[in-house]
């Protein structure tokens, strides 16, 4: 009861964040020298973790208008980015994606991870902390890869609906294979056959693998208000961030 109670509490308190919390606008340089646009939004607390917001594909760092001012009333400041492999969502335009295509970069999948990676590193030497990633759809699939390769700088993994999205059609299998962090996967209901054999090699003990009873959504806007189940995915994710 406690915990609905709690989540209830977070909901009521989202219509404040804005006064609470700082927002503000960054630029990262990306490996290659890309500008990386990015927003942060700021717990104001003196124990804060940090987190790192990614978003899926053909989005912007706009996925996480509703659900990063939550985030920080959970005590993370969290650093939303623009990819270079997205478009816009919640009126929020990637900005990061129409430079890229300017300049002739390439913007597939893959050519993301450069813009996480340099993201991650910024984070980790600002807070002097290890940093929380959070992938939806695609990109939630990189932070796996990602954390397997940058042990000392990733605590743990939130993982909305990943897959083996890339040309390589076992490299997040791979790597789950090496991480050793605690890993929260979670996915739609119909995806749950595929993210079961997706993550089946694994001997990691500390994956979370919620999974949900009624439709739920694909990515992290499972975390959205209008989804109707986001109340268990909201309880779940709160349950394995605590035991960090």
């Amino acid at each position: 009861m406690f915990r609905w109670i709690q989540y209830s509490v977070v909901l009521v308190s989202f219509f404040f964040a804005k006064s609470i919390n700082a927002q503000s606008d960054l630029m990262i340089s990306s490996l290659d020298g890309l500008a990386i646009h990015a927003k942060l939004y700021e717990a104001k607390t003196d124990n804060q973790k940090i987190m790192l917001l990614c978003h899926q594909a053909r989005y912007s760092k706009g996925e996480y208008k509703e659900t990063a001012p939550q985030f920080n009333l959970l005590g993370y400041t969290c650093l939303a980015i623009d990819q270079r492999s997205g478009d816009s969502i919640n009126n929020d335009i990637n900005e990061t994606a129409k430079d890229a295509k300017k300049k002739g970069k390439p913007t597939n999948f893959e050519d993301a991870e450069q813009d996480i990676k340099a993201a991650l590193y910024y984070l980790y030497n600002q807070y002097g902390q290890r940093v929380i990633l959070v992938g939806s759809s695609y990109s939630s699939s990189l932070i796996l890869k990602i954390a397997a390769e940058e042990k000392d700088k990733v605590e743990a993994v939130i993982s909305f609906s990943p897959g083996e999205y890339f040309n390589d059609s076992t490299l997040i299998q791979r790597s789950l294979k090496e991480i050793k962090i605690p890993v929260f996967i979670t996915c739609s209901k119909s995806e749950i056959k595929e993210t079961k054999n997706l993550i089946r090699n694994s001997e990691n003990q500390l994956i979370t693998f919620f999974k949900p009873k009624k439709a739920g959504q694909h990515g992290s806007k499972a975390l959205w208000a209008n989804n109707a189940n986001h109340e268990a995915y909201w309880q779940a994710l709160q349950e394995f961030l605590k035991s960090l």
